[in-house]
């Protein structure tokens, strides 16, 4: 399984090949995010992460 790292800001987004399924997954920071290609994958984590950023704002 080939595993790609890309950065987001100061954390490390892993981008993977599913086994057992079609396209790929982003893990970063406990989130987990799928998609059919790699870029879609990091933009679901994208978001992921700005989603997680307001909630602790709010806070």
């Amino acid at each position: 399984m080939a595993t790609q790292t890309q950065r987001i800001g100061k954390r490390t987004v892993k981008i993977f090949k599913i086994q057992n399924r079609q396209g790929y997954a982003a893990l970063c920071d406990d989130h987990l995010t799928e998609g059919s290609t790699q870029n879609q994958a990091l933009d679901r984590m994208l978001k992921a992460l700005a989603r997680t950023e307001r909630k602790a704002k709010k806070k």
